[in-house]
């Protein structure tokens, strides 16, 4: 939280830092700002609680917002790469491509593809019945335990939500692989010093790939199915791969 706030500020502040990569950086870390803030404090306080409940609409406000953050954070991410492929390929005309308009642009598109996303989950959640157990077995609401409590068979619900967030889930990530791929495929000819500066620029962003791709990845590569490193696993999505 400190440090993503720091950068924000820093970057706010610091008319240097005024340029598309950190304008894009700043909105990086105020998504992870915002994902540890709304599953996090109900996580502390229920390990200071014997009895760990939540609310219903507290349940839906928490599924509803770990897709919004969640898609959000996967476009932009493609979006960064975007930039760090006109940066290096392309330095002429990068303050003419990346325009402080169309960073905003991209940043809105990230938002609402985020939550168009989350809503459309929400929407197939939100009146389903639930008449049985009512018990999720997570620290979070997490969106397939949630529809397995549902009284009807939900075989067709978990398709859709599988399909929904395994879409974007790839799209994304085939995006970010052919941006680097590119990038990498271009420099790769130039001076002995280019493929380290481009590897030196990219690092940053390749780790906060692979820290927010691996845990998401292993939770829905078998959503409807519990497995004992669940939980782990949500909490370093959630809390610990924000960069």
């Amino acid at each position: 939280m400190l440090g993503n706030v720091l950068i924000i500020l820093t970057v706010i502040t610091d008319s240097h830092l005024h340029s598309p990569k950190y304008f894009l950086l700043s909105n990086f870390s105020f998504i992870d700002v915002c994902q540890a803030t709304f599953v996090t404090p109900k996580m502390i306080s229920d390990f200071l609680n014997e009895h760990k409940t939540i609310t219903f609409q507290g349940c839906m406000s928490q599924i509803f917002f770990l897709h919004v953050f969640s898609g959000t954070e996967m476009v932009l991410l493609v979006v960064m790469a975007y930039d760090r492929y006109i940066a290096i390929c392309k330095p002429l005309h990068y303050m003419t491509i990346m325009s402080q308009k169309v960073c905003a642009i991209l940043v809105g598109v990230s938002w609402a593809i985020g939550t168009v996303h989350s809503g459309s989950h929400l929407a197939l959640t939100v009146d389903l019945p639930f008449c049985g157990p009512n018990k999720v077995d997570n620290f979070f609401c997490d969106l397939p335990l949630v529809i397995k409590l549902a009284c009807l068979d939900t075989y067709v619900l978990e398709i859709l939500v599988l399909t929904n967030s395994g879409l974007l889930s790839l799209i994304c990530f085939l995006l970010l692989l052919i941006s680097y791929t590119i990038i990498l495929a271009t420099v790769y000819h130039q001076a002995s010093g280019g493929m380290s500066k481009a590897l030196s620029t990219l690092s940053a962003h390749i780790t906060a790939v692979i820290l927010f791709f691996a845990p998401l990845i292993s939770i829905y590569i078998w959503p409807f199915e519990s497995f004992p490193t669940d939980k782990f696993i949500s909490m370093f999505f959630t809390v610990y791969s924000s960069p």
